[in-house]
């Protein structure tokens, strides 16, 4: 079990004399009972440890008991500013049926000492819920939160005892905490190992024998910039997992490399139905790309329900549909999840007579591998290197409406397992050229007298922004997609312009170019005596460029993916304006890295304005922030030129 800031984990009874059970079940679980606060915390109104912070933690507790199956938090938080008065809020995410809550208390203390009880009962709202799952959150917000109160809860949580968990302790927080105390009493396992990444000398000390323990001070608040790789990675954390036989980290990695290549040898082993399916799919003059090409569509067409429904038990004993156990039974069902149609296509493959090899990956907009954290619990999702031409392309069949040949972007550089001649070893897969991400903006605009804009844009994609789009409109209705469209335009249009999403071309073909069709309006730059100034660069006017505002940085840098931006705008110039000044063609280069190309150009009464922006990093180390946060200064001075129009005098009658 996990606990993430602000939130935790199960039917529920809320009384006080439930959580006095759970404490005499395990005398040591409710460690910290709610603490009268010093008259320096009462008047704080600032931290010298957390400068400018809207809040501190002035403590955190988090314990579990593996054998009671019983665990708690407890925090004690100091509100310092308007926008502290969020963690008034707390989400607490559970698994309905294995967790049970046993009690919430809370209170809010104000500056002058007086109290607040928690009395309103928490809302249960149901977030996810498939096959044999589901995940509610308790929402409770503390009552009277002012600046200057302390917060101060504790929750109990009780999990089924048929289920058996390990912590991960994520030790920063949202902000700065001055004290924290970690406890784990390891119930049935013999034998625990941790993984620790704590920026400092606090350590795990082993207690009585079956009991973890970790109290750590001046914990700094978790990394929050722009472009960071998952912040699971990035925080102070302990992991830990079962060492039982275990004598090294090789081994365990042997071992678990050989269980899974046993597994999944099993599961796409082509059968009769599978070589049948493969022979009817494919034809015997094919290509080894033509028929990998075939069996791909094949399988992309199947219903996967990952992106549409997992049919309840009712609705699979009524069409008398087993479990999945192997690859036929995905193909006889025509659906599965995106995982087992990627092993699918594997077994497909396999009996065309082409070389596949799954492979069992990270998903790398979660975490990133880590070999010391003992545990293939770390792996996400299914994958599959086909060999083509003597070297191995790496396909996402589960990935719906994901082209041939590429992966989505959680898939690039990823870490894991790969089934190959029959056993597993670790792969790590490619990236992504800029070149296969492209967007480009095209806008064609009337400009009139007083200001008013109208016309049309394109955003013509490819690549992870058309795979996010086409995936987006699957699950969602067409509302909702123009909503999110709409919304993703709105930070980089000028002030007082509107952009509203049309239609999408290309929807339904992942292999040609998704572009959106989006209508402009509204008023656009200002005038001054016989001068109007227009922004010059359209979509980059609001100047909100990335890696600007901070000058270091200590946190790595991912962009996710590499990409090509382009912009073609066209200005057609209200009468009896001409052209007073253009915006200046400007290049930028970060060599190796990326490039910048502006280019305007006037002719018969409109104003054409081309920019290129191409950037072929992915993930980057922050000793080469420098060089990044020059090169997007060169970037955002270069966007912020104007366009200027001068009103032609009027022609004098005779």
């Amino acid at each position: 079990m996990t606990f993430a800031p602000r939130v935790l984990t199960p039917s529920y009874s809320w009384s006080y004399a439930a959580l006095l059970i759970l404490a005499l079940a395990s005398p040591g679980l409710l460690r910290a009972q709610f603490q009268q606060p010093t008259d320096e915390e009462l008047k704080m109104t600032s931290d010298p440890k957390a400068p400018g912070a809207a809040a501190v933690y002035l403590y955190y507790e988090e314990t579990a008991d593996a054998q009671a199956h019983i665990s708690s938090i407890y925090e004690r938080i100091k509100v310092l500013t308007e926008k502290g008065k969020e963690l008034a809020t707390v989400n607490i995410p559970y698994e309905r049926d294995v967790d049970k809550i046993g009690a919430i208390e809370g209170r809010t203390i104000h500056a002058d000492g007086s109290v607040t009880l928690l009395k309103d009962k928490p809302s249960d709202l149901m977030d996810v819920k498939t096959k044999g799952y589901q995940k509610n959150s308790i929402v409770f917000t503390l009552p009277d939160v002012d600046v200057g109160s302390i917060l101060e809860f504790r929750v109990t949580l009780r999990r089924d005892a048929e289920w058996t968990y390990l912590p991960d302790w994520y030790v920063q927080r949202e902000y700065f905490v001055h004290k924290a105390h970690y406890s784990f009493r390891r119930g049935s396992y013999q034998d625990l190992m941790w993984t620790t990444h704590l920026s400092s000398d606090a350590k795990v000390v082993k207690v009585g024998g079956d009991r973890f323990n970790l109290d750590i001070n001046d914990i700094p608040a978790e990394p929050n910039e722009d472009w960071m790789p998952p912040l699971n990675t990035l925080r102070w954390r302990v992991n830990f997992f079962a060492a039982t036989g275990v004598e090294s980290g090789t081994e365990f990695w042997v071992n678990k490399r050989k269980n899974w290549a046993i597994w999944i040898e099993n599961f796409i082993k082509p059968t009769g139905t599978i070589k049948k399916a493969a022979a009817e799919i494919v034809a015997p003059g094919d290509s080894d790309e033509q028929k990998a090409r075939k069996i791909y569509a094949a399988v992309q067409k199947l219903d996967n329900t990952d992106f549409s429904r997992v049919k309840s038990e009712a609705e699979r004993k009524k069409e008398k549909l087993k479990e999945i156990a192997k690859a036929e039974d995905v193909w006889k069902q025509q659906s599965g999840s995106s995982d087992e149609i990627a092993l699918l296509y594997a077994s497909l493959a396999t009996a065309a007579g082409l070389k596949a090899s799954p492979a069992y990956v990270v998903n790398r907009n979660r975490a990133i591998f880590d070999i010391n954290y003992l545990s293939d619990g770390q792996f996400d999702d299914d994958i599959v290197a086909i060999e083509l031409g003597g070297k191995n392309v790496y396909l996402d069949p589960g990935q719906k409406m994901c082209p041939f040949g590429f992966l989505h972007w959680k898939h690039n550089f990823a870490s894991g397992f790969l089934f190959q001649d029959k056993i597993a070893i670790f792969t790590s897969t490619p990236g992504i050229a800029y070149t296969d991400s492209k967007t480009q903006r095209i806008a064609d605009l009337e400009i009139d007298e007083a200001g008013n804009v109208k016309g049309n844009a394109r955003y013509v994609m490819s690549g992870p922004r058309a795979l996010y789009w086409r995936q987006l409109a699957l699950e969602n209705d067409v509302e909702e997609v123009k909503k999110q469209f709409n919304e993703s335009m709105r930070d980089s249009l000028p002030d007082g312009v509107t952009a509203d999403f049309d239609h999408f071309l290309g929807l339904d073909d992942e292999n040609t170019n998704l572009i959106g069709i989006v209508n402009i309006s509204g008023s656009i730059g200002s005038a001054t005596g016989k001068h109007f100034f227009l922004p010059g660069l359209f979509f980059e006017s609001q100047g909100k460029h990335p890696f600007v505002a901070l000058d270091k940085r200590t946190v790595p840098i991912d962009v996710q993916y590499p990409e090509y931006e382009q912009d073609d705008v066209t200005y057609h110039l209200p009468p009896g304006f001409n052209v007073g000044s253009l915006p200046q063609d400007a290049s930028a280069s970060w060599p190796n890295y990326a490039v910048l190309k502006i280019h305007s150009s006037a002719e018969n009464g409109a104003v054409t304005v081309q920019r290129a922006l191409a950037y072929n990093f992915t993930l980057l180390d922050p000793k080469d922030y420098p060089s990044l946060h020059d090169f997007y200064l060169k970037v955002a001075t270069a966007d912020q030129q104007q366009l200027v129009l001068t009103h032609a005098p009027a022609a004098k009658g005779n």
